[in-house]
């Protein structure tokens, strides 16, 4: 009993111009605050991630990530200023404490605006790698820009909660500011490029692009560097400044595909043959579909041959249909001249003699208007 007694006395002790008693209730308060909102915290991540409970949305998820970005350190100074309510601790401690509050309560602020601003991008990402994959790239940059002014504007609330003179300090960072951007004049090169292709859009997720002589697919467009998926396979990483200053081919804005092809034909083919090459050039080609033929002619005589050239353009850019329908062209003009007798030529094939007599022959039989025997050049 007298334990007791003397217990309860010593609370009545003066400490820091504060009894005991009024220590300990301001501690437990302080402690007893930070475990409740650690527990609702709990709580309520519990119940907002349960996606069977019947008033589920997809808000739940934005809400869990701001209740996840609280902080309990942060709690802790928003305790230990409401605990310091109870005490009487001085008007400098009160002004300091002050301080602390606001400085903690906009850092907090700032976490939960920034997590919903991360949940914002990553559901419009999702939603716009399905439909619109030029978006998709500009919510990167946006989400950089986005969170920077966000905390800029933290920063400059919180210096001026502390009395620092911010219109001061701006001008005083001019020339600290441009020495710093001499120092990382690459890194904003790059930062500045990629600005430049989400508002330029020269290229967009799920691309097929050539740079010089890389290919493959737009994978990422980060802030520093793009990542293409190789066609090999492997990732490519390109800087985005770099990016810009290369030539670059975007396959995957092709309308339609032009192709070209080139055969070679014996000189010995008689002329009425070699005449009547363009026109099957071009019944072979327009019978396939997605095709449109813009012109087949006798391009040139060169290296013992006439030489053929037909240009014809793909409705359909993709590349699987247009090797394809290249194959089926190729098979067909087999076919055709199989049935015909028009031989290819190869280079190497003839010599100089047999193609030159070759080519007399065929003048002969034009100018003499009657069929002379056939006059194929001897194997070389």
């Amino acid at each position: 009993m007298n334990d007791l007694i003397s217990y309860l006395g010593s609370l009545d002790t003066i400490l820091l111009r504060n009894p005991l008693s009024d220590w300990l209730i301001a501690v437990c308060g302080a402690l007893g605050f930070v475990l409740l909102v650690f527990a609702v915290q709990r709580l309520l991540i519990r119940i907002l991630s349960n996606s069977q409970r019947p008033k589920a949305t997809r808000m739940d998820r934005a809400l869990i990530n701001a209740v996840q970005s609280t902080k309990l350190w942060l709690i802790v100074f928003v305790a230990v200023y409401f605990a310091s309510q109870y005490l009487d601790l001085g008007k400098k401690v009160e002004a300091r404490l002050d301080h602390v509050i606001t400085v903690a309560v906009l850092l907090q602020v700032g976490l939960w605006i920034s997590a919903l601003l991360d949940f914002w991008v990553a559901s419009s990402r999702m939603r716009a790698e399905q439909s619109n994959l030029a978006a998709a790239t500009s919510l990167a940059a946006l989400s950089f820009i986005g969170k920077l002014l966000l905390w800029l504007i933290m920063v400059l609330f919180i210096l001026d909660n502390l009395g620092i003179n911010v219109t001061a300090l701006v001008a005083s960072l001019g020339i600290g500011g441009i020495a710093v951007a001499l120092a990382v004049q690459n890194i904003l090169g790059d930062l500045f490029a990629s600005l430049s292709i989400v508002i330029d859009k020269p290229f967009v997720i799920g691309d097929a692009i050539v740079v010089d002589s890389f290919s493959g697919t737009v994978e990422h467009v980060g802030l520093k560097t793009t990542r293409v998926r190789a066609d090999t396979g492997e990732q490519l990483i390109f800087s985005n400044s770099d990016l810009l200053k290369a030539r670059l081919r975007n396959y995957k804005r092709m309308h339609e595909r032009r192709v070209l092809l080139t055969l070679d034909v014996e000189f010995a083919t008689p002329p009425e043959l070699v005449e009547a090459v363009p026109g099957m050039l071009r019944e072979i080609v327009t019978a396939l579909p997605k095709t449109r033929v813009e012109r087949a002619h006798l391009k040139a005589l060169v290296g013992g041959a006439y030489q053929y050239e037909i240009v014809y353009w793909m409705t359909d850019p993709a590349y699987g249909l247009y090797m394809d329908t290249r194959q089926q062209v190729l098979l067909g003009v087999v076919r055709r001249f199989e049935a015909e007798g028009i031989r290819f030529s190869f280079p190497g094939t003839y010599s100089r003699r047999d193609v030159a007599a070759a080519a007399a022959a065929a003048v002969a039989q034009a100018g003499a208007g009657s069929e002379a025997p056939e006059s194929r050049p001897v194997r070389a």
